[in-house]
């Protein structure tokens, strides 16, 4: 079978793009340059802020450029799209109704992951911004596998939300992972079994506490792309 050309919506921020190509690499079985994947990535960072859209209600609609990224990927002769962003999948069906190729879905693949690796589950966590929250994407994904989404409380939604902003500005100090962890920890206390790595922020932190299970959905997506890839 002839290997897959993917092509990468990114920039949303790039650190966590960059962190996303290092986990392909890092999955791909290869002995030699010519056995990693052709990926064409469009790290861009002037896509309009999805926080701001979705959040604070007053940002441009990131939608339009979103499209434009994905058609230009087409374009290149990207085979199919992946989305460097969790947030991002809330403009999914826009994407995938302006190309031809197929797109995959980060939250429907960490589904798939999970009912196959932890079949009983019945509670996660969600480690995200807010608008993973307001936009109830993991729901709209998970309630009918009957699995529980938790989000923390107000005050550590807060708080992890600074943290992912601290990450965007490139603050990787032990405070920043202290906040991490604690929120972490408060879900287990909310019930969470295991928690969701759901902002590629986050997954850029690459922080593993010891409180409960973490499953990253970045890793999920990267595993994702070299499957679709190699065939």
């Amino acid at each position: 079978m002839k290997e897959k050309t993917a092509g990468i919506l990114g920039g949303m921020g790039p650190e966590a793009t960059v962190d996303l190509m290092q986990r392909i690499i890092r999955l791909t079985p290869a002995k030699d340059d010519i056995d990693h994947i052709h990926c064409i990535v469009d790290n861009n960072p002037k896509i309009p802020s999805r926080i701001k859209a979705i959040v604070e209600g007053t940002g441009e609609d990131p939608a339009p450029d979103l499209v434009k990224m994905a058609q230009r990927l087409e374009a290149a002769g990207a085979d199919f799209l992946a989305i460097a962003c969790n947030t991002a999948h809330y403009y999914y069906p826009a994407v995938a109704g302006a190309v031809d190729i197929p797109v995959i879905h980060m939250v429907k693949e960490v589904l798939d992951h999970l009912k196959t690796k932890v079949p009983d589950l019945d509670r996660v966590g969600v480690l995200a911004s807010p608008a993973i929250e307001i936009t109830g994407l993991y729901e709209s994904i998970f309630t009918h596998s009957g699995i529980r989404v938790i989000y923390p409380a107000p005050d550590v939604r807060d708080t992890l939300f600074n943290v992912i902003r601290q990450v965007k500005a490139g603050n990787r100090s032990a405070r920043v992972a202290k906040d991490y962890e604690g929120a972490c920890a408060h879900l287990r206390e909310k019930g969470a079994k295991l928690c969701i790595v759901a902002c590629t922020e986050l997954s850029a932190l690459d922080i593993h506490p010891d409180e409960l299970p973490l499953v990253d959905a970045a890793q999920v997506l990267a595993q994702a792309i070299v499957t679709m890839a190699k065939g």
